[in-house]
């Protein structure tokens, strides 16, 4: 049975299309669709249904699917047990992350990751826009935000706490406001598509719109408009860098709220058959990340494992 058919089988019932299963195992959709026409004439039944709009597992293809899963998977670790390296991580690897997030914690571990996997090529895609992992043929991809319901698998890495901070030349112009409402009559530094800052208070999660001269669809913007005295920003702790050690932005404790903390998720398009680099690559991420909030006590919670 040929295995790249297989493949393509568990492709697209992941992807919801051929072309979509084309894209992720880096076929032509020619290609694509004569592994399955192969597959479905050795089986001698039809595996997908196939319309102009969209496609869809046949009642034979829903139980062989996870027949041809257990099979990819067997061979996974068939091929693993006779390789040099216990991992077997081998292969390109196309991740995404946002901008910053991207600069400041992925690409910094990327060159220590490979030099632990020789095997393993990275393509690294950084932007600050959501990404179809499936429709560009990505096997991660690094999000904080809340997740909207998908068939994506997401794996959650760590928490992502938040600070209100400010310059102290801002801070000496303007005070320091101590709760929610003064909050409203200082600059606030947005994200351009976000004009809102959700915080927690007691035990509910409230949405503040804040305003401000300047706004940005970019974090590192923000992040330097903070330090110039323009406002104040709502960041991440991992963005902060030294910042605040150094005296080069000051924390806001409100008395009656603080910024929800969000959550860094790795993102990946099936549980089955993830393959060891990127399983292999969030481990690895996970391990950073609890190493750098160990440098900063109190500021984040990370679960164990």
């Amino acid at each position: 049975m040929d295995f790249a058919a297989l493949a393509v089988l568990v492709e697209t019932a992941s992807a919801g299309s051929l072309a979509g299963a084309a894209r992720r195992l880096r076929l032509s959709p020619m290609n694509a669709t004569r592994l399955l026409a192969g597959l479905e004439k050795e089986l001698g039944v039809r595996l997908v249904h196939r319309t102009t709009r969209a496609l869809s597992l046949t009642d034979d293809g829903l139980s062989f699917l996870p027949h041809a899963e257990a099979l990819l998977e067997e061979r996974a670790a068939a091929l693993a047990s006779v390789r040099g390296r216990q991992d077997g991580a081998s292969g390109l690897l196309r991740l995404s992350a946002s901008l910053a997030f991207g600069r400041q914690v992925v690409a910094p571990l990327v060159a220590a990751f490979m030099a632990a996997h020789p095997r393993v090529t990275i393509d690294l895609q950084l932007s600050d826009s959501l990404v179809d992992i499936v429709a560009e043929g990505l096997d991660l991809a690094i999000r904080i935000a809340p997740l909207d319901d998908s068939s994506l698998i997401a794996q959650r890495l760590a928490d992502n706490p938040r600070r209100l901070v400010a310059a102290p030349a801002y801070l000496d112009r303007h005070g320091m406001p101590a709760t929610l409402a003064e909050l409203a009559r200082h600059e606030c530094l947005t994200v351009s598509a976000a004009p809102h800052w959700s915080f927690r208070v007691g035990g509910a999660i409230r949405r503040v719109k804040v305003a401000g001269r300047f706004s940005a669809n970019s974090i590192d913007a923000i992040h330097e408009a903070c330090r110039g005295g323009l406002g104040i920003a709502n960041l991440s702790d991992w963005n902060l860098h030294d910042d605040v050690a150094r005296g080069l932005l000051r924390p806001i404790p409100l008395a009656d709220a603080e910024p929800e903390p969000l959550a860094i998720w790795a993102v990946y398009p099936t549980r089955r058959l993830v393959p060891a680099k990127v399983r292999l690559f969030i481990e690895a991420l996970a391990r950073r990340l609890k190493a750098e909030a160990a440098e900063r006590p109190g500021h984040a919670r990370l679960p164990d494992g």
